[in-house]
């Protein structure tokens, strides 16, 4: 199907709807590398109008990835809802976006809605709105999710402490940890970047993490963020997994790429949850995204980087998950240029994931050779924070030493919470005000020199 959009008396035609998501989106290095993006203002703006008047039941029919080559693909339309569809099934792309701006598209609705809603036609709509919308959108949104305590409440933000070493020295990484928990961090995960996928470092790593957690009596999960394979490897020698992580992608051959399949989240997810350890809920999957993961694996079948990351979404969704974080500045300028682009991203990201059910956290984040700043990233922060953002990235610094990029700080959470009046998770601002870190009033207390946390006999040696 031809599809077409006249301007200035220049007709513009899109051969079928991969190239009309393509050429619709917001400019972006990465669709620019891949020989994908418009080539004029012009012609996007058209692709918009155009993408407008698609009916939503067009991507039901019209696989952008074919459904015989692709579990990705073959996930999507055979798990897709048509009764939660029916609300919005006799809607086009700007009817819908149009909808989802009113009064009527509450947080209810938004929920109720969430499973008939495909990745691809979040994609589409995400492409029609400013930055305002997406946010105004994202907001109305709430996802919320348990393990050994609650995400995604209203008036909340939510962090994970993230204390790399690129050693994994025991030692490092405990200072780290408790700097991070003497600043309100850690409710969303106490979560390690191994520097190797040794099955033994990374069991001795979830040993410290899990034994600080539990020594202090700390309502958190824990997490070291190595493969799959490694996490299902600890959980057949017993190691003290809370949570399985992978990295995800939007295309069953760029999941490929990461070494693993449906099946096998399918076979790690079972094996988290045989294991019992959620006091709350059980909700045990952690996984990352980023747009231009796809594009780098040359996996992206023809499709624009945004509409192959809101795809991921959709494996994301099958399994539950705890925690969903678009990395969004981490691949690089190549795919994200620079702030203007990162921050746009990161907004559609964080919305169209909100919309499909998932509890969206954003690494706010960018390479150092990237034109972005500090600057850029409070922007951004800012931002997701009015949208409701369920977590963000607590790193010593704002520096990750290991992995070699700039995230957000311990210090950036606390700004965040202080001018939205953001609150940590409810069972983890209890422990913080009963360790003296917060006052009645949910702000930040120093700690005395003699605090517990602060012992060096209760630190690894």
């Amino acid at each position: 199907m031809v599809y077409r959009h006249t301007i200035r008396h220049r007709t513009y035609a899109f051969p079928d709807l991969k190239t009309l998501l393509a050429k619709a989106s917001p400019r972006r290095s990465g669709d620019e590398l891949a020989g994908l993006a418009a080539a004029t203002y012009e012609e996007r703006v058209a692709a918009q109008y155009a993408l407008a008047d698609v009916p939503l039941r067009q991507f039901l029919q019209e696989a952008l990835v074919p459904y015989e080559q692709d579990e990705v693909s073959r996930l999507i339309l055979d798990s897709h809802d048509a009764a939660a569809f029916g609300p919005v099934g006799h809607f086009t792309v700007g009817q819908l976006r149009d909808w989802l701006l009113a009064d009527a598209a509450d947080t209810a609705a938004l929920q109720a809605l969430a499973p008939g809603l495909t990745p691809e036609m979040v994609a589409a709509v995400s492409k029609l709105m400013r930055n305002q919308e997406l946010i105004a959108v994202a907001r109305k949104c709430q996802v919320t999710t348990r393990f050994r305590n609650t995400l995604g409440l209203p008036g909340r933000l939510s962090t994970r402490l993230q204390p790399n070493h690129p050693t994994d020295d025991l030692r490092g990484i405990a200072a780290s940890l408790v700097d991070g928990l003497l600043y309100g961090s850690g409710d969303a995960v106490l979560g390690i970047n191994p520097a190797t996928d040794s099955p033994a470092a990374a069991a001795e790593l979830l040993r410290m993490l899990d034994g600080v957690r539990a020594q202090f009596q700390i309502p958190t999960q824990t997490c070291v963020l190595g493969h799959v394979t490694t996490t299902l490897e600890l959980i057949r020698r017993g190691a003290p997994v809370d949570l399985t992580f992978q990295s995800i992608a939007g295309t069953e051959a760029a999941n490929r790429s990461f070494g693993v399949s449906l099946a096998l989240l399918q076979e790690a997810h079972e094996a988290t949850l045989s294991l019992g350890r959620g006091t709350l809920g059980d909700n045990v999957m952690y996984f990352e995204t980023g747009q231009g993961s796809a594009l780098s694996a040359q996996a992206h079948h023809g499709l624009d980087q945004q509409t192959c990351e809101a795809r991921a979404y959709a494996v994301a969704r099958r399994f539950r998950p705890l925690l969903v974080n678009t990395v969004v500045g981490f691949i690089g300028p190549e795919y994200l240029f620079d702030g203007k682009q990162i921050i746009r991203a990161a907004l559609e990201d964080h919305c169209c994931g909100k919309l499909l059910g998932l509890p969206m956290g954003v690494d706010v984040c960018y390479t150092n050779h990237a034109e972005a700043d500090e600057d850029d990233m409070d922007t951004l922060l800012t931002l997701l924070g009015v949208a409701g953002c369920t977590f963000v990235m607590g790193v010593p610094g704002a520096d990750d030493i290991m992995l070699g990029y700039q995230s957000t700080s311990f210090h950036d959470a606390l700004y965040l919470r202080q001018v939205l009046g953001l609150r940590p998770a409810p069972e983890f601002e209890v422990w913080l005000q009963q360790q003296g870190l917060f006052d009645e009033h949910h702000r930040l207390r120093p700690a005395a020199a003699d605090h517990r946390l602060l012992s060096a006999g209760q630190l690894p040696r």
